[in-house]
């Protein structure tokens, strides 16, 4: 193995090193000694975007499989375990990545070392387990449906992308669900969960050393004690991909309210305008002192939640405006979003508006620093994501620097793209709501 590599402290108290194993798998850690509790996750640069149309939703299928069982444990003994010393796990899968985590006390940080790792390494996908499971997912999948609120967003998505893989589902489709094989998941399982796509991050009160040498351990003679390799590269912020053009798409639903979603394509994950981005956001949807959060809820009540959003890919973006009203406001819930993001195209944000965008930005970022949990994401997402971890200080000196002329000139780009348009509720499909 490599050795440790020191990252530096932070104000906030946190050490963090870095060790690359010879198999390219790598171990960050950030040393919290004034908690008590750890959390720990295994991060594979693997998500709903690197399947195939027919294997959508392998990704999630495989989270689920991998608390299954392995060769060492059943399902019960890898809750179980983690559990009977008062420790919490689970997993998420997103588009770019899959998480399987735990937060335990720093004293049992071994035994959550040992079982997420035989997990990652170990999972036996018994035939049993993949038909229960597909089951569970097929539920899920359902309960989904029944969330209008959720698949708006989705709708939106698969609108701006089209056939790219970024507009697939990260659940998949009853289809695709229904007609998988263990043996395409196993497929997927061994090609794609090598060492070297692979990031263990801990934080909290810990030893770096001592985890390097736990995982050492764990994971000594299975599948990823891999040969000697190089990590495997970020990846890659190129080609963009071809954006759908600007439609619209209703999905009838007898629903009390409707769900809206408009908006365009947006920045990618490492674009320098990133910054500035954060605080045009929080300006105009970031919260109940927003602009579109005052002109339509708390001047016109015309909806109880609206807010807008950012999502950043390595390639690509979006930027939206969501809102759930009565059916009969739909037009003009739209029209006072159109007006509020095209006032702001032409003429940016205030002084106090920029002071206020930034204040909640870095308030929001320092904030989400003070659990373990959202300590060890950090870590996890420098490594994985962008190559690099920008210290705390280095964050908001980042959104300190961003100017109301960046500002200006972003409003003028991003919120005059062609606006797309996705909305759930009691209409027609053929309804007709223009789109800006």
């Amino acid at each position: 193995m490599t050795n440790p590599v020191q990252r530096g402290a932070d104000p906030l108290g946190g050490t963090v090193n870095k060790t690359v194993l010879p198999s390219g798998l790598r171990i960050v850690t950030e040393s919290i000694p004034t908690v008590r509790s750890v959390s720990i996750g295994i991060w594979a640069a693997i998500g709903s975007r690197d399947e195939t149309p027919e294997l959508s939703g392998a990704s999630h299928f495989l989270e689920h499989l991998l608390f299954k069982g392995t060769e060492r444990r059943t399902a019960m003994d890898i809750s179980a375990e983690i559990e009977a010393v008062g420790g919490e796990t689970n997993a998420f899968t997103a588009k770019e990545y899959t998480c399987y985590y735990a937060r335990v006390l720093d004293e049992n940080l071994p035994l959550a070392v040992d079982v997420l790792c035989d997990l990652a390494a170990n999972s036996v996908l018994a035939d049993a387990d993949v038909e229960t499971e597909r089951g569970v997912i097929l539920e899920e999948i359902a309960m989904h449906d029944d969330e209008p609120g959720d698949q708006v967003h989705d709708i939106f998505t698969e609108l701006i992308y089209g056939d790219h893989p970024l507009g697939q589902l990260i659940s998949g489709t009853e289809q695709t669900i229904g007609a998988m094989t263990r043996a395409q998941i196993e497929t997927f399982y061994r090609e794609r969960y090598t060492a070297p796509h692979l990031v263990i991050a801990a934080a909290g009160n810990l030893d770096h050393d001592a985890i390097v040498t736990q995982v050492t351990a764990a994971l000594a003679g299975t599948p990823l004690d891999g040969p000697p390799a190089e990590p495997a590269a970020r990846r890659p912020g190129t080609p963009s991909p071809t954006y759908a053009p600007p439609a619209r798409t209703v999905e009838p639903k007898d629903t009390e309210q409707a769900h809206v979603v408009i908006g365009a394509p947006g920045l990618a994950r490492l674009d320098d305008r990133r910054f500035t981005a954060g605080v045009l956001n929080n300006v105009l949807g970031g919260g109940m002192s927003s602009r579109l959060f005052q002109e339509i809820r708390e001047k016109r009540g015309l909806a109880y939640s609206v807010y807008s959003y950012t999502t950043q890919y390595a390639d690509s973006g979006l930027f939206a405006v969501y809102a759930g009203c009565a059916p009969g406001k739909v037009e003009e819930v739209l029209d006072l979003t159109r007006a509020e993001l095209a006032e702001v195209a032409r003429t940016g944000l205030t002084a106090e508006e920029l002071a206020r965008g930034k204040g909640m930005t870095k308030g929001a970022f320092v904030l989400g620093l003070e659990d373990t949990g959202s300590r060890m994401t950090r870590l996890a997402k420098a490594e994985l994501l962008y190559d690099d971890l920008l210290p705390v200080a280095g964050y908001l000196d980042r959104v300190d620097a961003v100017t109301g002329d960046e500002v200006g000139a972003l409003a003028a780009d991003l919120l005059t793209r062609p606006h797309s348009l996705a909305v759930v509720g009691p209409f027609d499909e053929d309804a007709d709501w223009p789109l800006g």
